[in-house]
């Protein structure tokens, strides 16, 4: 099978513009990441002279540096530059999930043009970073996976109403999961689906590198300027915080930000992390990507809803072994707060 990678790419633009703002933006996300110049070359394939005429270049075109040089230290960049690398993460955080479902939807319309292909799996799940690897496994092995990210309601909508073949969402374990359980319940019928457990995984506060705050918990959102990032309200995770605030005696109307969201985990993540907001809730996995510091509050298991119907196909025996490959379960297990050991468990509702 093909496999489509759609990546975002922007102009920073005064006047004539820059024509090499991906090639730099690259360059100074590998400064980031390497601490020097040199092994950012090293890890573009670049060689020292061509990345270092790239950096006067632009320095020349906007007026401002982009790296500080640091005696014995390598290179840090400025203040701008640090910014751009923040706007390039921020994009991909932003934009990650609806590029991977356009690829996907590109790369089954391929599958089906070059070989009639009928047996496409078709995916409907909330966005999730065990989701994400899964994908990348199925590439991998040459499966077609018709993927689209959607919320979990959206998700389930779709897998009552035929239009998918597994329907992912996730449920808190503890006090909140017959409410959850009741939240999806209109779309779910115990005679007619079963649930097969991807992983489970940690969902808590997101707070700037070290908390310097002291966030300790949810009744601390409503301090007095402290900022909050939230989810959109469709999202299962925002249904799931209202549920937690209620439970700890907190308005929502008492939190500075409430309604400010943001559409993944990442972007919430990536907002924090450009100093936009000081808290926020959602998986472990991006706050550690972005050097966030993680208050764990609650455990979720993830799964997939099917029909009993979908469930004695061929389809789903291969499904079910890919869930259950050791490769695959180790490498959802490299996932902050992600834990596949149940990873492809057939359960009743």
């Amino acid at each position: 099978m093909y496999r489509i990678q759609i990546t975002p790419q922007w102009q920073l633009a005064q006047g004539a513009g820059f024509d090499g703002l991906p090639r730099l933006i690259a360059l100074l996300v590998a400064v980031h990441d390497t601490g020097t110049l040199r092994a950012a070359c090293a890890r573009l394939g670049l060689s020292y002279r061509h990345a270092w005429g790239l950096i006067k270049r632009a320095e020349g075109h906007f007026g401002a540096p982009f790296l500080i040089s640091r005696r014995g230290q390598g290179a840090k960049l400025s203040a701008l530059g640090e910014k751009l690398v923040w706007a390039d993460r921020r994009i991909a955080a932003r934009l990650g999930p609806v590029m991977d479902s356009l690829s996907a939807e590109i790369e089954t319309e391929i599958e089906r043009a070059l070989t009639q292909a009928q047996g496409i799996l078709r995916l409907h799940a909330s966005h999730g970073f065990a989701v994400e690897t899964l994908r990348a496994r199925f590439s991998e092995q040459g499966l077609p996976l018709d993927l689209r990210y959607c919320s979990s309601t959206e998700a389930l909508a779709g897998l009552a109403q035929g239009r998918c073949d597994l329907a992912g969402f996730h449920v808190p374990t503890g006090r909140f999961e017959t409410a959850m359980r009741a939240h999806y319940g209109h779309w779910l019928d115990p005679a007619r689906h079963r649930l097969i457990q991807l992983a489970t995984r940690r969902q808590g506060l997101m707070a700037a590198p070290g908390n310097p705050l002291g966030i300790t918990g949810l009744g601390d959102l409503t301090r007095p300027g402290l900022r909050f990032v939230n989810r959109q309200p469709e999202a299962a995770t925002r249904y799931l915080l209202d549920l937690m605030l209620k439970d700890a005696g907190v308005e929502p109307r008492q939190i500075t930000g409430y309604d400010v969201t943001e559409f993944t985990h990442a972007a919430v993540a990536a907002y924090i992390a450009s100093d936009m907001a000081d808290v926020g809730f959602g998986v472990e996995t991006p706050a550690q990507r972005f050097g966030l510091h993680f208050l764990p509050l609650i455990t979720e298991r993830y799964y997939f809803a099917c029909t009993t119907e979908w469930l004695a196909s061929t389809a789903a025996d291969a499904v079910l072994d890919e869930l259950r490959n050791p490769e695959l379960r180790a490498r959802i297990n490299a996932l902050a707060g992600y834990d596949a050991m149940d990873s492809g468990t057939v359960l009743g509702l």
